[in-house]
């Protein structure tokens, strides 16, 4: 599928925030997703993700976080992290959720969430705030407290890592049965041998099996609940 792609600007907390919007190039209506970038920015992976999500038929968008930042060094990343207003982040994200769900051209009028490490952790926050969210993937991010997992009340979809250093296996298993309790409907899947990161293919961690099977069970994901 054809798509076309570009930079715009969303209202948000009266303001504006710059986002990169990709769409399938055609006058048909498609569903929509929030992509949601790593600690590095909106950098040329997220956006090649974004226009991979369009070339499936949804129109998304990936809200700049950093207003035009990014960073190519774990030490530049942290700060841009430290920076970062995540409670404004969170509003951001369910404004640009906002705001693909008043586009004419998305239908069925349902927004996805999807997100990468610090986006990961952003797109569970997201959907625990924002009641335009329909459904979340969510990366190697971190879980969330069993306070904020209490308030989900969308499908969620985890990919982890085994030999993720910041993010183990038994945090994981804990946010499982979490999610368990409160009876959020879920699925967890843990790649053994993977690192952290094991998406991004401009990283020497990368996995493409690992990712392949992600990215399959992503589009799964979002075809079952945004779809259907």
């Amino acid at each position: 599928m054809n798509v076309k792609a570009n930079m715009i600007e969303f209202p948000s907390n009266g303001r504006l925030t710059p986002g990169y919007l990709a769409r399938p190039d055609d006058d048909q209506q498609h569903p929509a997703v929030v992509v949601i970038q790593e600690w590095w920015g909106l950098v040329p992976h997220i956006k090649e993700v974004t226009e991979r999500l369009a070339a499936e038929g949804y129109i998304a968008l990936a809200p700049d976080l950093y207003y035009g930042q990014a960073a190519d060094e774990p030490d530049e990343a942290q700060k841009l992290v430290m920076a970062m207003d995540r409670e404004r982040a969170v509003a951001e994200i369910g404004a640009a959720a906002h705001y693909l769900k008043a586009m004419p051209s998305v239908s069925p009028k349902k927004v996805g969430v999807v997100g990468w490490c610090m986006g990961g952790g952003l797109s569970l926050s997201a959907a625990a705030e924002n009641g335009d969210i329909a459904a979340a993937v969510c990366f190697y991010g971190q879980p969330l407290s069993e306070a904020d997992t209490a308030r989900l009340r969308v499908p969620v979809l985890g990919l982890f890592a085994s030999e993720d250093h910041g993010i183990s296996v038994a945090n994981v298993r804990a946010f499982d049965e979490e999610l368990d309790r409160h009876g959020v409907s879920h699925e967890i899947h843990i790649y053994d041998g993977a690192h952290h990161a094991f998406f991004n293919d401009t990283r020497p961690v990368y996995d493409p099996e690992a990712a392949e099977d992600a990215w399959q069970r992503t589009l799964d994901w979002f075809r079952t609940h945004l779809v259907q």
